[in-house]
């Protein structure tokens, strides 16, 4: 499999605002994904993340704000450019056509090919060897219409390592998954970023975000309320504002941390007035 030809350049989100109709759903949104580094995306549902990772892709225009990868706009990059640089995992993975699990992975070497983009020998290795990373060469000839929604999950990550990118932006990439191919999928992910990729992994799981990055980012209500190491963000009383929940804190023998949150009479979290304010 390929490995990242260079160190990913640094991503920056630079004062996002993005406007649904009179809904403000990222208000001034700032914070950066570093090389070799694994920052988490997490806040209640609603809050901003998935939209976040459609305006870097281009998805989505924001209202104001920039997104910059080493520099530059994401804007002036051409999109076979911008592809060979971002790679997202969704969570939506169903497909409208039935592929093959392989011919979807061959996919992520698009950005790589030709203009008649047609499969090179070396597209195949690198396909059939980010499958076989994550386990999953007994999928290749069956239709991706055909496959649980955990395997299409693997199926997409797979697409991704394939793309070869410098940074990796996953949209929940467990949600599907069994605990061993959680614990995989995480392991690949630190692999590619310990050979000097990135990447930004929105999760609902915070105890699996604060063991697997390094950094975490924490919306609510569309704005950053918290971003640090996971220990400093993931607080009782940050928690208590952002979800309305009471949590206590612990850690287990090897040193990670977990949250436990107390059951019943949780509060609703505050998610903002409409027009991006939080009251924190």
């Amino acid at each position: 499999m390929s490995v990242i030809e260079k160190q990913a350049r640094p991503l920056c989100f630079n004062k996002l605002r993005v406007r649904f109709g009179e809904r403000v759903v990222l208000d001034d949104v700032s914070f950066d994904v570093n090389p070799g580094e694994v920052v988490g995306l997490v806040g209640h549902n609603g809050s901003g993340k998935t939209t976040l990772l459609r305006v870097a892709t281009r998805v989505l225009a924001a209202e104001s704000g920039t997104v910059t990868l080493g520099g530059t706009s994401t804007k002036d990059f051409g999109r076979g450019e911008l592809a060979r640089a971002l790679a997202t995992v969704p969570q939506d993975t169903a497909l409208p056509y039935p592929f093959t699990a392989l011919e979807v992975v061959l996919m992520g070497r698009a950005p790589h090919q030709p203009l008649l983009g047609l499969d090179r020998p070396e597209d195949l290795v690198c396909a059939r060897a980010a499958m076989q990373r994550v386990d999953i060469e007994d999928l290749a000839d069956r239709s991706i219409q055909k496959l649980s929604g955990g395997e299409r999950q693997l199926v997409m990550f797979a697409r991704a390592l394939a793309q070869d990118p410098e940074v990796l932006l996953l949209d929940e990439p467990t949600a599907f998954l069994d605990l061993r191919h959680r614990i995989d999928l995480l392991a690949a992910v630190r692999e590619r970023v310990n050979d000097g990729g990135s990447a930004l992994v929105v999760s609902h799981d915070l105890g699996l975000a604060a063991r697997v990055c390094d950094r975490l980012v924490l919306l609510a209500g569309g704005r950053v309320v918290a971003q640090g190491e996971p220990a400093l963000v993931l607080q009782p009383d940050v928690l208590a504002q952002a979800f309305g929940i009471e949590a206590d804190i612990a850690f287990a023998p090897d040193g990670s941390l977990l949250v436990v949150p107390h059951l019943g009479g949780a509060a609703r979290p505050k998610t903002g007035d409409g027009t991006g304010s939080f009251g924190l």
